[in-house]
């Protein structure tokens, strides 16, 4: 059995107090065999984590913590960030509960990005609540971009459907102007490579969908499928990777055809995620491919409708974490595999 001292740690940030964000945790880690394949560390304080376990008449140890270093290996660990209370309204926005849940993700990301912890899993926070002048981002991924090293790809995930975006929180209207060759290619090889060393997928196949209804019906209907959008797919097939499309998003996923294939990369942000909730809702995971530390999160929001009524299901937020621990030692596979391929190559040459 792996040692306890060398399981993954897995941080994790509380999102919106005042949403589901604390009872899918504390559900999540209420099962004791998680603590079997890691130590799980949330950002926030055992003064709001315990109020919800009581609430929920959950049972479940809680081990608050100074440090990552003192987390222990079959608790629920949470390092305290604020001494004070938290003023929870559950099932309401708020601005002020908005500031505790960027701080617990600031503070989760700046830990992640030390390697205190291995993998970052955040709990859904509300967009607009989140919003001030020293947090002016539209979602974790813009963050992250900026923090971490790499290019971000907002990447939905389950074991049989991939979906990848060339834009996510642009608006409708700015989209045409955004997809150009450059940022295709920059995508493709991006979830190329995610599908390669964090799924280990040797050879990826991906399917590309058009923007506008039909491809653009040769033009009728927009010029950017046959202008922009098929050659760059031509040009990426000579060079011997595996993209095919443009394809019709409007029958795409009805009539099974992702199924033929790693992955799908969809033009803009409900293009991509209306087909993949409705097939996977509850089961999906949203992934940060392209970084250089591993991040997920559960496919749901802050559900606030169900806050505090013991309704919510854990289920996508402990397939999050499933996910984040499994790209985890993937890349570490994939790692070790390249580095020795690399070493055999510069001893042949000696």
């Amino acid at each position: 059995m792996k040692n306890k001292k060398n399981k993954i740690k897995v941080g994790i940030s509380v999102g919106d107090l005042n949403g589901i964000g604390a009872e899918i945790i504390l559900k999540t880690f209420q099962n004791n065999l998680m603590f079997d394949i890691c130590t799980p560390i949330v950002f926030a304080s055992t003064k709001a984590m315990s109020y919800e376990r009581k609430l929920l008449g959950l049972d479940i140890n809680i081990h608050g913590i100074t440090n990552t270093e003192s987390a222990l290996p079959n608790k629920l660990n949470v390092l305290n960030l604020w001494k004070d209370p938290v003023p929870i309204t559950l099932g309401k926005p708020s601005e002020e509960i908005g500031k505790y849940a960027v701080d617990s993700f600031k503070k989760a990301v700046e830990h992640l990005n030390r390697g205190d912890i291995d993998v970052l899993v955040t709990a859904p926070f509300n967009k607009e609540t989140i919003q001030t002048e020293e947090f002016d981002f539209p979602g974790h991924t813009d963050y992250l971009a900026q923090e971490l090293e790499g290019k971000p790809l907002m990447f939905m995930v389950t074991n049989n459907l991939k979906v990848g975006l060339v834009t996510d929180h642009v608006p409708l209207k700015y989209v045409a102007q955004q997809i150009t060759e450059e940022k295709i290619v920059e995508k493709i090889a991006t979830m190329s490579k995610s599908l390669m060393q964090d799924f280990g997928i040797s050879k990826p196949k991906i399917a590309v969908l058009g923007l506008n209804p039909h491809c653009g019906d040769g033009g009728i209907i927009g010029k950017e499928d046959d202008e922009i959008i098929r050659p760059t797919i031509i040009a990426l097939k000579k060079q011997g990777q595996l993209i095919f499309g443009p394809y019709a998003a409007d029958s795409f996923f009805g009539s099974d055809s992702y199924l033929k294939f790693d992955a799908v990369l969809a033009m803009y942000h409900d293009q991509g995620l209306i087909p993949f909730k409705t097939l996977s809702f509850g089961k999906g995971v949203n992934y940060t491919a392209g970084l250089h530390r591993v991040r997920t999160s559960p496919d749901h929001g802050t559900a606030y409708e169900i806050a505090g009524k013991n309704k919510a299901n854990d289920q996508s937020f402990k397939e999050a974490v499933f996910t984040a621990i499994d790209i985890f030692r993937k890349r570490k596979e994939y790692t070790e595999l390249t580095e020795n391929v690399l070493q055999k190559q510069e001893t042949k040459k000696k």
